[in-house]
């Protein structure tokens, strides 16, 4: 099993301009890390993520790239499968693709124009459709939203197939990833509980003749950059998606990193996501001594 240790961003970040974006990509090609993952909120302070991901490929030769997640209710499934092919194609094969749902927040559901109780079937319709456009050509499609004949996307993505993430741990969010889903990144979860949550999503993805692979199975891990106590944003987060959990075991200090990757590593999971509860000043000190702690985990 490859374990794989990548680093995101949040939504409410202050890496948002040159110099600081340029910092943290330079600093993950540096140190070895092995992706790079953007979140989308188009009300938030982070970046776009297709034009977070386009400069941080074209500034590196080995870091892949990912969404956690992009919002995929609301956009163009054909435009959005010619960007991402050509994305994949231009990076030499470095894409990670990641969709959801987007957040439960009336001002965003407004500007994607998707009202909340139309945002699965969206989904659900979206993301198929893109996947025969990655790998059919002619492709016709007749739907609730879209409706399309003889349609061809090109340049078509180097990575065949173009394997797309999912998150979430809902009910209806682990029987997607069964049916829709080439791996799996939720957050803000313990490893009992994606342990217990992973054969749902086997079970689904048998009922529907599919299978995941093994090796595709990560989470998402905000850790406290400093001893102090949990940002009270990132405590609002929790107590919203894990109330039950405590605090310490969803988000380690930099200290307890190793140890928290050893416990998912230990029920099967291999691929991991860092993301700092609050942002460095200084990203080379940050990403080298984050490094020192992970790089060795990796196998």
């Amino acid at each position: 099993m490859k374990i794989r240790i990548g680093y995101g961003l949040g939504t409410r970040n202050a890496t948002n301009d040159h110099d600081r974006f340029t910092a943290l990509v330079d600093g993950l090609e540096r140190n070895g890390f092995d992706s790079l993952w953007l979140s989308e909120r188009l009300s938030g302070d982070c970046p776009d993520p297709l034009v977070g991901m386009a400069y941080a490929v074209g500034r590196t030769a080995k870091l892949k790239v990912g969404m956690s997640v992009m919002v995929l209710p609301g956009r163009n499934p054909v435009v959005l499968a010619k960007s991402l092919a050509s994305l994949d194609r231009l990076s030499g094969g470095r894409l990670l693709p990641a969709f959801g749902l987007g957040v439960a927040d009336s001002a965003e559901h407004q500007a994607f124009g998707v009202e909340a109780n139309q945002r699965g079937g969206w989904f659900n319709e979206a993301l198929p459709l893109m996947r025969r456009l990655w790998s059919e050509d002619d492709v016709t499609h007749e739907g609730k939203r879209f409706t399309i004949r003889d349609v061809t996307i090109r340049p078509k993505p180097l990575q065949e197939p173009l394997e797309v993430w999912l998150g979430g741990i809902s009910p209806l969010e682990l029987k997607r990833v069964g049916r829709l889903s080439d791996g799996w990144l939720p957050s803000f979860c313990t490893p009992a509980q994606v342990a217990e949550a992973r054969t749902v999503i086997e079970q689904v993805a048998a009922e529907h003749e599919r299978e995941i692979d093994p090796g595709h199975y990560g989470a998402l891990i905000p850790y406290r950059t400093t001893q102090s106590a949990i940002p009270e944003a990132m405590q609002v987060i929790l107590n919203k998606r894990n109330p039950d959990a405590r605090p310490e075991e969803i988000i380690p200090s930099k200290d307890g990193i190793e140890k928290t990757i050893g416990r998912f590593v230990d029920v099967g999971f291999s691929k991991f996501v860092l993301i700092p509860t609050v942002e460095p000043d200084d990203w080379d000190a940050e990403l080298d001594e984050v490094a020192a702690i992970v790089k060795p985990l990796e196998t």
